[in-house]
């Protein structure tokens, strides 16, 4: 991508390499594979590492709030009984104007706050580079720096998204028959994650000179950040639980119901207020879904307004992270920024991102 748009579009390089590669990978697993990158642009560049890293960032926690298979939306369509292929189809909606909202911002505050890229980092990153290197040819990996075609890539991260979309839309636009159940089939997305998984394992790995043994030892690596997603994602569903079991939930129900306002704005400002209030996206997702599931219940709403109520919560989940927010502290020691530039930068960045993809979620919502 910074070969195809060159050295002065190398942000937008950066801002559609963290929106590509956020889909199959966690926020800080995203900033601590790509971080080097941006330290080398930087340096290339001669300019502000908040100019290369905030697009970045953008695109990485767009694509965390809003798009499947990350846990946060999935467990909300889970809740609310929403086809994903929904959530995926106004996930782009709302996150593709709220990114673009970003990225202006990121270039108008990198050119006026200077932040020089932090050479201690640099030489970690580039030792970490080389024990990875070291490890993987040890374990029998030849051909561990070929670089990857693009189109590969988009392929192999593109290619579930457009399974679970034509799942989805079979189910509306086609009579139940052979076809549709067929398409259904490899449209679930345990299926088609499984068909993404595969064709990883086969061209970015056997294809490229990979043993079984390394294979192996990606996938088994792969593992140990699912077990604190499923703590996260499963703590935030007992809360949830608990305030439905408890009548808490229907009690908020009836309260925000009476207050008049529309249940998209109230699924907005109770993520927003979740999230400032504990710091993770996440649990902020799972919880307000919980609350505001009575309120879509009673109105017998469509699966797309649904969608764009979860793109709501999702908008409001990621507003204002500050101190009580492990990402916020990424960004501010991966990338040398000081605490207080951190929260006129990076806060704001996702503030911007809050309030853009909410506004588009409601202005939507007026026409499903």
């Amino acid at each position: 991508l910074l070969r195809l748009f060159g050295e002065k579009r190398a942000p937008l390089a950066m801002g559609l390499t963290g929106l590509i590669f956020g889909i199959p990978v966690f926020f800080d697993v995203g900033i601590f594979v790509l971080a080097p990158l941006v330290y080398a642009a930087a340096k290339r560049g001669g300019k502000s590492i908040l100019l290369y890293c905030l697009p970045l960032l953008a695109g990485l926690s767009m694509t965390h709030a809003f798009l499947p298979p990350h846990p946060g939306p999935v467990a909300a369509a889970g809740l609310l009984h929403v086809q994903l292929g929904w959530v995926v189809l106004m996930g782009v909606v709302c996150g593709i104007p709220a990114v673009l909202a970003a990225w202006a911002f990121s270039a108008w505050v990198g050119r006026r706050i200077f932040v020089p890229v932090p050479q201690d980092m640099v030489e970690a990153a580039e030792e970490a580079r080389q024990a990875v290197l070291a490890e993987q040819r040890a374990s029998g990996v030849e051909a561990a720096e070929k670089p990857v075609p693009l189109g590969t890539v988009l392929a192999i991260i593109g290619t579930p998204l457009i399974l679970i979309l034509a799942a989805t839309f079979s189910s509306v636009a086609l009579d139940p028959s052979t076809g549709r159940s067929v398409i259904e089939f490899f449209g679930h997305p345990f299926v088609a994650l499984t068909i993404a998984l595969v064709l990883a394992y086969y061209l970015l790995g056997i294809r490229r000179g990979w043993s079984r043994k390394s294979l192996e030892n990606v996938s088994t690596a792969s593992l140990k950040p699912v077990g604190n997603i499923l703590l996260v994602v499963g703590a935030g569903g007992v809360f949830g639980a608990v305030l439905k079991a408890s009548g808490v939930a229907q009690a908020l129900s009836d309260t925000f119901h009476g207050v008049g306002l529309p249940v998209i704005v109230l699924a907005y400002l109770i993520s927003l207020v979740l999230r400032v209030a504990q710091g993770s996206a996440t649990v902020a997702i799972v919880t307000t879904a919980g609350i505001v599931a009575p309120l879509l219940t009673e109105g017998h709403h469509s699966q797309a307004f649904t969608a764009l109520v979860i793109m709501a919560i999702s908008a409001g989940s990621i507003f204002a992270s500050h101190v009580n927010d492990g990402g916020f502290w990424m960004v501010a020691k991966y990338f040398g920024i000081t605490e207080r530039d951190t929260l006129k930068t990076w806060t704001v960045l996702e503030s911007v991102l809050s309030v853009s993809g909410f506004a588009v979620a409601a202005v939507v919502s007026l026409f499903v």
